[in-house]
C-alpha cells in the first residue's frame, strides 16, 4: 500500500461561496443545496460540477459550535449564500465523493473547531482551504466509496424507519393529549368517582368560585375591574364536553392579580440602549422554551427601567406561550424559585389561579386541539403572531378539579411508555450510527487515512 499522502484542499480543490439568497430564490428546475437536509429548488444554476458543499454558519447558533450536515451535489446546482462549494480541480486527483465521506465523516473533528464567534458562530473559506486531508490513490479511493455504498443503502433505509417510527410516537402523543381534552382517557375514572364530578365539585362550582372571588377583589380595590368578555356561544363549542366539565375563556383560569396573562414590551418601551449588564432583572428570550432559563446568559435591565415595564413580569412558576415567529404557540414554564424577570414582546406569561392544576393547562396548551384554536387568531404575514387579547378569548374545556389530576396522572404514564419507546429506538439508532462509524474506519484502515 502506498505510504499515505496529506494535502490541504485549497491545494487539490477550486473553493466559491454560494451567490443564491434563499429568501428571493425563484423555484426552477435546479438543486438548491442549503443548509437542511432537504433540497430546494432554483430558477438558476451556479455550478456544473461534483462538489462537496460545506455550511459556513453554525446549525444552532447562539453561540454553539455545530455542523449537522456537509453535502454531496453535482451536475448543475445553485449554492445558497451561507454556504462554499469545494470543487475538485481534478477528477484524476481527488475524488469528490470520497472528500464528501471523509468530511462528512470527520465534520466534529476537522470542521467544527475551526468556527470562530460567540453569537454568530461561522467558519471561513481560508480555514476551510487549509486542512489538511488524507489523499490516497484514485484506485483506493474509488474502492472506499464502493464500500460505503455497499451498505448506505441499508443505513439510509433504516433511518428512515426510525423517522417514521419517531413521527408515529408523536401522533400517539397527540392522540393521548386529544383523548384528555375530549374526556376519553378518564372515562372509568368519572363512572368510579361521581361524587367528584358533581355539586360543589363540579367545574362550574370552581369556575363561579374564581369569579366571585375576583369581584370581591375588585370591590375592595385590590384588583382592577376589566371589560367583561362575552358569553361562549355553541359555535365556539368544537366539542361536546362530559359530565362535570364546563367551557370557559382562557382569562378565566388567571390568578386574580393584575396582569395575570400579559404580554412583553414593545417598539420603544425596551431599546437596546436600556439594557444594563449589571441590571438586577433578567430580559428573558424567546428560546429559553427550548433551551433552558441560563439566566448568566440573558441582557438584564435596571431597577429605573423596571419599573416602567413591570407589568410585563413574569415569576417562578408562570406559564410562558411564544406569541410571534416560526415558535408560536410553545409553551414553557419560567422555573420556580428563579427571580422576577421581564418577558419579551414575543412571548405573554400566564399566572394561572391556584386553584387550576398547572400541568393540565400545559397540556392543553400543548395540544393540537389548542395549536387549531390559535390558528385561528393567528395573523400570518411576515411571521407568524396572535396578540393577547384574542388569546384571552379562547375557549378551553375545564375538568373538576380532582378529575384535572387524574388526566395529568393518566398522561404522564402514557408519556413514561412512550419515553422509553424512544430511548429504545434512539439507542438502536446511536448503535447503527457506531456500526457504521466502524464500517468508514475500517474502509480507511488498510491504508491509514483515519
Amino acid at each position: 500500500m502506498a505510504e499515505m499522502n496529506q494535502v490541504k484542499i485549497g491545494d487539490v480543490c477550486t473553493l466559491e461561496k454560494g451567490t443564491t439568497g434563499l429568501a428571493k430564490a425563484y423555484p426552477g428546475e435546479y438543486p438548491l443545496v442549503t443548509t437542511g437536509a432537504e433540497r430546494k429548488t432554483s430558477r438558476e444554476y451556479q455550478f456544473d460540477a461534483k462538489a462537496v458543499c460545506i455550511p459556513l454558519v453554525s446549525s444552532t447558533g447562539h453561540g454553539k459550535k455545530t455542523l449537522n450536515y456537509v453535502h454531496y451535489q453535482e451536475g448543475k446546482f445553485a449554492l445558497g449564500t451561507i454556504l462554499v462549494a469545494v470543487i475538485p480541480n481534478s477528477d484524476s486527483i481527488i475524488n469528490a465523493r470520497y472528500l464528501h465521506i471523509y468530511l462528512q465523516k470527520n465534520k466534529d473533528r476537522v470542521l467544527v473547531p475551526l468556527m470562530k464567534g460567540a453569537a454568530n458562530v461561522s467558519l471561513s473559506v481560508k480555514d476551510i482551504a487549509n486542512i489538511e486531508i488524507p489523499l490516497p490513490s484514485i484506485k483506493e479511493q474509488d474502492e472506499i466509496i464502493s464500500k460505503v455504498d455497499s451498505i448506505s443503502d441499508e443505513h439510509l433505509e433504516f433511518l428512515n424507519e426510525t423517522d417514521i417510527q419517531f413521527d408515529l410516537l408523536e401522533q400517539f402523543r397527540q392522540s393521548i393529549l386529544q383523548g384528555a381534552i375530549e374526556g376519553k382517557l378518564t372515562e372509568k375514572w368519572r363512572y368510579e368517582h361521581p361524587a367528584l364530578i358533581s355539586g360543589d365539585n363540579h367545574a362550574f362550582k370552581l369556575l363561579e368560585n374564581l369569579k366571585m372571588e375576583k369581584e370581591r377583589l375588585i370591590k375592595e380595590g385590590k384588583l382592577k375591574k376589566e371589560k367583561p368578555l362575552p358569553p361562549i356561544i355553541d359555535a365556539e363549542m368544537p366539542l361536546a364536553l362530559p359530565n362535570g366539565w364546563i367551557w370557559c375563556h382562557i382569562n378565566d383560569i388567571g390568578e386574580n392579580v393584575n396582569n395575570a396573562i400579559v404580554d412583553g414590551p414593545f417598539g420603544s418601551h425596551l431599546l437596546t440602549s436600556d439594557y444594563d449588564k449589571y441590571g438586577e432583572y433578567p430580559v428573558l428570550t424567546i428560546t429559553c422554551i427550548d433551551q433552558g432559563f441560563d439566566l448568566s446568559s440573558l441582557r438584564r435591565i435596571n431597577k429605573s427601567k423596571y419599573e416602567q415595564i413591570k407589568r410585563s413580569t413574569t415569576k417562578g412558576g408562570d406559564v410562558l406561550v411564544a406569541k410571534i415567529g416560526s415558535s408560536y404557540g410553545k409553551v414553557g414554564e419560567y422555573p420556580e424559585g428563579y427571580p422576577d424577570a421581564i418577558i419579551p414582546a414575543n412571548l405573554l406569561k400566564i399566572t394561572l389561579n391556584s386553584r387550576i392544576n398547572k400541568p393540565f393547562i400545559k397540556y392543553l396548551l400543548s395540544s393540537l386541539f389548542f395549536k387549531k384554536e390559535l390558528d385561528g387568531i393567528t395573523q400570518f404575514h411576515a411571521q407568524p403572531a396572535f396578540n393577547m387579547k384574542n388569546f384571552k378569548r379562547i375557549p378551553i374545556p375545564i375538568p373538576p378539579i380532582a378529575e384535572q389530576q387524574a388526566i395529568v396522572d393518566r398522561i404522564e404514564n402514557l408519556m413514561n411508555m412512550i419515553d422509553k419507546l424512544e430511548t429504545q429506538i434512539s439507542i438502536r439508532k446511536q448503535q447503527l450510527e457506531m456500526l457504521m462509524q466502524t464500517f468508514l474506519r475500517e474502509a480507511f484502515a488498510n491504508s491509514d487515512y483515519l
